[in-house]
């Protein structure tokens, strides 16, 4: 169980800044959704759910999310080579957060 911490504004807004941080990039999010539901993934198959993405940034992006925790990487040694990638435990647990902003975007008032 996770203990209560007392925010303040500023320390508040700054981990939300963190955290938003990590999910910087034109693809993260795209990859995070092909990977919730505990859905594994080849390399090859990310390649051809998202065409419009770079192999070289494809594998920037999953590089920078294995290191903040949220993708884990699993290497089969095998030739050719078998990479396959996945949620995390607390990569997952970003499909509620990301849900209920998805729900507070649309609610947006028209203008």
């Amino acid at each position: 169980m996770m203990s209560a911490r007392n925010y303040t504004r500023f320390s508040a807004a700054e981990g939300v800044e963190n955290a938003l941080k990590m999910l910087e990039g034109r693809w993260k999010l795209v990859i995070l959704f092909h990977l919730f539901g505990g859905r594994v993934m080849r390399f090859s198959e990310l390649e051809r759910a998202i065409p419009e993405v770079s192999q070289k940034m494809l594998i920037q992006q999953l590089r920078q999310m294995e290191a903040d925790g949220i993708v884990y990487r699993t290497v089969y040694p095998e030739v050719p080579p078998k990479v396959e990638y996945g949620l995390t435990e607390w990569g997952q647990a970003l499909c509620p957060a990301l849900d209920a902003l998805l729900t507070w975007a649309e609610t947006r008032p028209a203008s």
